[in-house]
């Protein structure tokens, strides 16, 4: 049995986190922590749970009682954690890092990217410590994959991908009918883009146009990559059918995507389509599944020797 303990969990992907978590046939969550809401129930911040579990808050942290910890918490704090706590941990603790703080290489720390699409091999052999990757890195990232181990990202990317708030980090809003351009051409997933896509093709040295966009709706990530590509599009469809073949939360359709097809799902949707010399690939994910709490999970089911699979068997909202 896997035991949990969650930092950081009042925290929308921590709430999401527990929910899957509690219909996990693998898991007991030990405690929850949270330095702010003391010893009450995490119903009165995540009332989507109410009737599922009686878990209260903890402000303390036993690490003798859990064997994987997850990181929830904002931006920095999962770096302020290990540094603070890393001495004190043993040296078998799992632990995934939902805050994004260790998805870039470093020499510093051991923790592997979190893509299981691109880094399952590292994951089921000999890791502890997995970092998050971001939601609209893995859209992006899964749009472009077969092509960069194929050797075929020669060209410019161009990006324009919308979002629910929750991939910014911000509360979701009330209005519809409203959408902004959130860090044109400097949103910081672009570097885990690139580092990734060098992993497959080290020559890769082209410019990654990217536009991130705010939408109204409560969750989901809609993502067109395109890229000059000359290839038979038949050619590049085999290539993607191999790449995805044995993975189990990736597919390719012929049908157009939409959001609603993968929302509360841990799938990624990805359609192709040759337009003249362009290569259209559009990408649908859930952020706060795909892109978050569900990918942490799958990385979980990896680290512990399970099938991908165990306790991600949701569906999605489309009738």
């Amino acid at each position: 049995m896997i035991k949990v303990g969650i930092v950081g969990g009042t925290q929308r992907a921590a709430g999401e986190l527990i929910r899957i978590l509690l219909n996990h046939p693998d898991v007991e969550i030990v405690w929850v922590n949270s330095n702010t809401q003391g010893d009450t129930s995490i119903t009165n911040v995540h009332r989507g749970l109410v009737g599922e579990t009686d878990l209260q808050f903890s402000s303390d942290l036993n690490f003798d009682n859990v064997n994987m910890i997850f990181l929830c918490g904002p931006a920095g704090s999962s770096a302020a954690f290990m540094q603070t706590h890393g001495e004190a941990l043993p040296q078998d603790m799992r632990i995934i890092d939902m805050a994004g703080d260790f998805t870039m290489a470093d020499e510093n720390h051991d923790f592997v990217y979190g893509l299981s699409e691109l880094n399952r091999k590292y994951m089921v052999h000999d890791c502890f410590h997995v970092s998050n990757a971001g939601a609209f890195a893995v859209a992006i990232e899964l749009a472009l994959l077969p092509l960069a181990k194929n050797l075929l990202l020669n060209n410019d990317i161009y990006v324009t991908a919308i979002a629910s708030p929750n991939a910014f980090n911000e509360a979701p809003v009330c209005c519809s009918g409203n959408a902004c351009v959130k860090q044109p051409f400097r949103h910081n997933q672009t570097q885990e883009v690139v580092q990734t896509l060098k992993q497959l093709q080290l020559s890769f040295n082209k410019p990654i146009h990217f536009i991130p966009m705010q939408g109204s709706f409560e969750r989901g990530l809609l993502a067109a990559v395109h890229v000059k590509c000359n290839v038979d599009i038949k050619v590049i469809r085999q290539l993607y059918d191999e790449y995805y073949d044995d993975h189990h939360f990736t597919f390719i359709t012929d049908n157009e995507v939409q959001m609603q097809d993968v929302v509360n799902t841990n799938k990624c949707l990805l359609h192709l389509e040759r337009i003249d010399d362009q290569l259209l690939i559009t990408a649908a994910i859930d952020d706060v599944m795909k892109g978050a709490a569900g990918n942490a999970v799958h990385c979980m089911n990896l680290l512990f020797g399970l099938h991908e699979r165990v306790g991600l068997l949701t569906k999605s909202s489309a009738l």
